[in-house]
């Protein structure tokens, strides 16, 4: 009976470790989309900002080398 108890207890352990590694995975994962996702929106305005000359081409490529070295896709 004793090393029934031992076993379960082993196995909930890994269980929970398990659950931590996963929600830790998914939680940076939702992290990471979110930071891209907001890449892209600061991106689009940027490109309609230079279309509308709203700002100049030495501020257009200044504010997009900024945003291209923050975010994985770009």
């Amino acid at each position: 009976m004793k090393k029934y108890v031992a076993l379960l207890i082993f196995m909930s352990l890994c269980q929970w470790g398990c659950q931590f590694l996963g929600g830790a995975a998914a939680g940076s994962l939702a992290t990471g989309a979110a930071y891209e996702i907001n890449a892209k929106r600061q991106m689009d305005k940027l490109e309609d900002d230079f279309k509308s000359e709203r700002i100049s081409r030495r501020e257009y490529e200044s504010r997009k080398k900024q945003i291209e070295a923050g975010s994985i896709i770009y």
